[in-house]
Parts: C-alpha cells; structure tokens; sequence
C-alpha cells in the first residue's frame, strides 16, 4: 500500500473503521491504491453519510419540528 493510502486511512476515522470491520479491502488497497475512492463511497454508503443521507434527516428532522408544533398550536 503506498504512502498517500496510508495517509488517507489514518486521517479519516470512518475510513480507518471501516477497514478495520471490513478486513478484505486491505487486498484490494495493496493491489490497487486507486480502489480507495470506491472503498470511501462503499463506507459512507454504509455509514449513512452521503449527501442524500444528510438531506434526508434534515428534512426528517425539518417534518418532526414542523409535527411538534402543530401539535402546540
């Protein structure tokens, strides 16, 4: 694994923890070090923290204070 993957792991604790649950991807990383993009979209996809994730729990969060004060009116 080359010096920038290696960077990019450490500084990223969702990255780091991921590859550690998910021991398989350090293959796939010593092989090929460009594969680290598709293993940080695989994590945030399992992590819940992409774009459409974050806009979706602020709309959810937007509807359930909206519902709250319905509800004290």
């Amino acid at each position: 694994m080359d010096l920038q993957t290696q960077m990019i792991i450490r500084n990223n604790p969702n990255i780091h923890r991921y590859l550690r649950e998910n021991s398989y991807w350090y293959k796939y990383l010593n092989r090929d070090p460009t594969s680290i993009k598709i293993l940080e979209m695989e994590m945030k996809e399992r992590y819940k923290i992409t774009t459409e994730d974050k806009i979706s729990n602020v709309s959810r969060n937007v509807e359930m204070i909206s519902a709250v004060l319905n509800i004290l009116r």
